[in-house]
């Protein structure tokens, strides 16, 4: 019955007015992450960034885990994006289920995840959850620090919109017991 009441209360906050994009109606904006984490034990927050990434751009200790979607890989140069190239995490589905496990979770709970932008990793991941049996998988529109303003003055920051800027709690460096770490 417990189950079958979180499940209800979990549509009703997941539905349109708090935030559920329209176009691919999996997004969810931070601050109604933000109150659907706070308001529920049956969710499961992933910062599915590379480490690195986090480590230069801030982090959010409301995340349960940084559980990286795509990691860099550093012996390769992608000369078309200017960057080193990204590969898909191979262990992604078995890390989120242990990490559910460990929570007292099962593959029926909310699982959102959030990038830096929401573009790359947040909704490929979410879609790639959905599709290994994940059916309330979302992710964080505009991710953790945002989308970039295209004009004026401080045109290319990102700086409009995202975790960071909503005024959601962040700090510049990550937590140890909560960062992806091959060391344990």
């Amino acid at each position: 019955m417990k189950s079958i009441i979180i499940r209800t209360v979990l549509a009703t906050l997941l539905a349109a007015p708090l935030g559920l994009a329209s176009a691919d109606e999996i997004g969810i904006n931070p601050q109604d992450t933000q109150a659907l984490i706070k308001q529920n034990e049956n969710v499961l927050f992933i910062d599915v960034r590379d480490p690195v990434e986090i480590m230069f751009i801030g982090f959010t200790d409301e995340v349960d885990l940084n559980i990286p979607y795509l990691m860099v890989d550093r012996s390769q140069w992608d000369k078309q994006k200017k960057r080193f190239r990204l590969y898909k995490n191979p262990d992604f589905i078995s890390q989120v289920k242990a990490a559910l496990t460990a929570q007292g979770l099962d593959e029926n709970a909310t699982i959102i995840t959030m990038c830096r932008s929401g573009s790359e990793r947040g909704l490929p991941s979410a879609k790639f959850l959905k599709e290994n049996g994940f059916a309330n998988a979302h992710y964080v529109i505009n991710g953790f620090q945002g989308g970039k303003v295209k004009e004026g003055e401080k045109s290319g920051l990102r700086i409009k919109n995202g975790w960071q800027n909503a005024g959601l709690p962040w700090k510049a460096k990550p937590n140890p017991a909560k960062i992806y770490r091959t060391d344990r």
